[in-house]
Order: structure tokens, then sequence, then C-alpha cells
């Protein structure tokens, strides 16, 4: 069974684009997407989630990720399927 994946992104953030396309990549086929640039309520929410204001910020399954580098990392590191796949 595949892990939830929550990205929390912008329109025009050229990382979030990099992070979906890793994810996507990666066999991942559902991104539950929250677009804080339309809704200032949804950054509140992953400000107090993540303790972060940057996006992209991505969860998978209950462990936060952070941004795009960090989940590059965990792909150059061999520790991202195990993750996607809810290991």
């Amino acid at each position: 069974m595949a892990a939830h994946v929550v990205l929390y992104h912008t329109a025009s953030c050229p990382y979030c684009v990099r992070a979906e396309r890793l994810l996507e990549a990666k066999g991942v086929t559902e991104i539950e997407g929250i677009r804080v640039d339309l809704d200032p309520e949804q950054r509140q929410v992953m400000m107090q989630r993540t303790g972060r204001r940057t996006v992209p910020q991505i969860y998978i399954g209950d462990t936060h990720v952070g941004g795009f580098d960090e989940l590059y990392a965990l792909d150059q590191a061999g520790r991202l399927d195990p993750l996607l796949k809810g290991e």
C-alpha cells in the first residue's frame, strides 16, 4: 500500500514542480496538492504543522520530509522508496 503524499505548494515555485516530478518518477500517482498561495489559511496550517514558511513542504504518510532538497537527499540515500511504500 502506497503512503499518502501531501505537497504544500504555490503556482510559481520551481522547487515544488521538481518535487512533484520526482515523486511522479517514483510512481506516485496521487499527490494531495495544497495551494498555499490561493488559501492563506492553509499557509497558516502548513506553518503550524511544519514550523516552516517556505514551499514545498512534503508529507509522506505521517512523516514530514521537508522541502525538495530533503526529498532529493532521501532519494539519493535510498530511503525514499521504502517511505513511499509505507515501510
